[in-house]
């Protein structure tokens, strides 16, 4: 039996991670994200289709291709967060899990970065946790599927 498919979507900038403002995001790269992702998905049983993109219709046409295909999404939106209607009407329409992750507090940060758009489909939402939000968006994301039972 194949395991669920949890499809980790990042958007834009999150690829200059590790470089880009270490003193807010950190010093880990989108690849130590990547193996974080991987390790955490083989412990919980699960398998992972880790993407990055700066592009917001790619990022949408990549929530839509989970439909039929994969048993949850977990999303990194970054700036389309505050500013895309479309992204946020793409995870509604898909109907699957999502839980949004940041890696910094945006309750904590500018008064614009406040309102998350992709909030509105997201059944939670981790912020502030640094790159370790991701393994917990796993583990929260295999609980709502049924696939862990301690979450």
């Amino acid at each position: 039996m194949e395991p669920p498919l949890i499809a980790v979507l990042n958007g834009p900038n999150l690829n200059l991670l590790g470089t880009r403002e270490p003193e807010k995001y950190g010093t880990a790269t989108l690849d130590d994200v990547e193996a974080l992702c991987a390790e955490a998905a083989e412990e919980l049983g699960l398998a992972i289709d880790f993407r990055q993109t700066n592009l917001e219709g790619e990022l949408i046409s990549w929530v839509q291709e989970c439909r039929g295909n994969a048993a949850g999404i977990i999303i990194n939106p970054a700036g389309y967060s505050h500013t895309s209607v479309a992204l946020m009407d793409a995870l509604l329409a898909v109907d699957l899990p999502v839980v949004e992750v940041h890696i910094t507090n945006i309750h904590r940060r500018e008064a614009f970065r406040h309102l998350s758009y992709v909030s509105r489909a997201a059944v939670g939402v981790i912020c502030g946790l640094g790159v370790g939000g991701y393994a917990l968006a796993l583990r929260a994301i295999a609980g709502i599927i049924g696939q862990d039972d301690t979450a």
